[in-house]
Formats: C-alpha cells, sequence, structure tokens
C-alpha cells in the first residue's frame, strides 16, 4: 500500500496524508451511519460532556464503559450555564466512542478494510490490532477545541506502537478545525500518559509539563475521503469549530498485539 517514500515520509514527518482513501458515496454512507446512531440514542438522565482540558479528564464510569460499547458525548458548549441544552441532540454530540469499529457494521467494515493491515504491514507491525474508534463531528459554532496531545498519552504501549487512522468524511479546513501536527516531533518523549488510578478514576502521569511549541505548527487541511496516518507520538491538535460547516471524521486507532499493553491504560478493551 505504501511507496517507500510515502513510508519514508511517515517515519520523518510522523504523519502521512493519502487523498481519495474513500469514495464520496462511502463518506456519505458512514454519514448517515452516525446520524442514524444519535437518532436512536435516549440521553437520559445522564450526559457525558466530552473535554481535552487536563483538569477535566477525571472520567466518570460511562466514559470507561465506551471502551467496549458505543456511547456518546456532549460539545462543551451545548448547554447553558443552567445546564439546559442550546442545539438540538444532532448538534450538540461531540463524538461516538470507542467501539465502533466492531459494534456497528458500516464502521466494522472500514475498520477492516485489509488496506489498513496492508499499510501496517509496510511499516513493520508484526500483529496489527484495532484498538478504539471514535466518530467526531466537529459541530459548527461550537465544535470544542482538543488541545495539542500524543495519541500515546491515552492507548500506551511498550514500546510504543499506537497508529491512527483518521478519516475526512467531510472538507476539512481552517475554518472549521482542521487537524494541525509538529512534524518530526514523534522522535522526542511521551510527555504524559493517562492511566486508571489505583484508588479508582482516571488521571494523568505527567514526565514533561512543558507546553508544546507553537513555531513549526503545520495545518492539516483535507479534501472528504482523505486518510490521514498519524503516528501515536505525533503532536497534534484541531482548534475549535467556529464556522458554519461541521467537520466530520471517524478515526481508528491500531496498535501491535506483540508490544506490551498495560493494565493500567484507561482503555481496557474485552
Amino acid at each position: 500500500m505504501l511507496t517507500q517514500a510515502q513510508r519514508e515520509t511517515y517515519q520523518n514527518q510522523g504523519y502521512l496524508v493519502l487523498p481519495d482513501f474513500l469514495t464520496p458515496a462511502l463518506c456519505a454512507r458512514l454519514r448517515a451511519a452516525a446520524a442514524a446512531q444519535v437518532a436512536a440514542f435516549e440521553p437520559g438522565d445522564h450526559v457525558s460532556v466530552f473535554s481535552t482540558q487536563a483538569d477535566k479528564q477525571d472520567r466518570d464510569q460511562y466514559f470507561l464503559d465506551s471502551a467496549t460499547r458505543i456511547h456518546f458525548f456532549f460539545e462543551e458548549e451545548a448547554f447553558d450555564a443552567a445546564g439546559r441544552p442550546t442545539v438540538p441532540k444532532n448538534q450538540a454530540i461531540n463524538k461516538i466512542g470507542h467501539a465502533l469499529h466492531y459494534l456497528d457494521p458500516d464502521f466494522k467494515t472500514l475498520s477492516d478494510d485489509p488496506r489498513l493491515f496492508e499499510i501496517a504491514a509496510a511499516l513493520a507491525y508484526r500483529e496489527p490490532k484495532l484498538l478504539q474508534s471514535m466518530y467526531i463531528f466537529k459541530q459548527p459554532g461550537i465544535g470544542g477545541e482538543v488541545t495539542c496531545h500524543q495519541d500515546s498519552t491515552f492507548l500506551y504501549t511498550e514500546p510504543h506502537s499506537v497508529m491512527g487512522f483518521w478519516f475526512a468524511l467531510e472538507d476539512a479546513t481552517l475554518e472549521n478545525g482542521c487537524l494541525w501536527a509538529l512534524p518530526g516531533h514523534h522522535r522526542g518523549p511521551l510527555k504524559s500518559r493517562y492511566i486508571r488510578k489505583p484508588e479508582g478514576g482516571t488521571g494523568f502521569i505527567t514526565y514533561d509539563d512543558t507546553p508544546w511549541p507553537q513555531e513549526g505548527l503545520v495545518p492539516l487541511p483535507v479534501s472528504e475521503g482523505t486518510l490521514v496516518l498519524l503516528h501515536g507520538s505525533l503532536p497534534h491538535l484541531s482548534y475549535a469549530n467556529r464556522s458554519p460547516k461541521s467537520r466530520h471524521a471517524y478515526a481508528v486507532h491500531m496498535i501491535d498485539g506483540a508490544c506490551r499493553y498495560p493494565a493500567e491504560n484507561w482503555l481496557q478493551p474485552e
């Protein structure tokens, strides 16, 4: 699946952009599948809001249980100060996670695409395993910022092996919150780990609390159907979406099963 030049780009930059990986028809089908999931979702009394801010990362059981289920997480700005919704449900969901890749037939079909495993083989994965998935809406006007992070913080293996397959299901632009990355910084150390604490709950182990540099950040605007490969140690982010256009994406993360996956990782698959 990958040429030598593409492998070198991924190894040197920490990411690789593969345009036209999905057809427009498949992107439309996946958007419809996500819309059907949201339509069937009844939040009831429990509302889980997604945030990437460190002081809000002590997640509840609903979040932890999403490792093996399809759960729904709202945008922070979807509610007013009194906790009342400010937008309809289908415009309020931040993301769906984290088991779409084997519980939803449409997303399972994409996640099982042999091309993903051919890419993994080209990058020397010995036992490629799909670990988690999420559908990200980046809602118009209120789509929240995802702060700069490394995926290995959340999906840690020894040695590091996580790789993200990020599919643009709509055009991702500077206006609606495309990805940004720090090329080459995947060669640096892991700055933190997100774990289940022995006393209960979750939290970070911080190794280096210096901010990520702003200089050198590169935007990755891509068109619908593009696949972006992301090295697990690559710092990347997306800014808030204040535009009137959404930025739907599907992400599935793979690890090498030949590596150790610690029991303290927040996500524990069955």
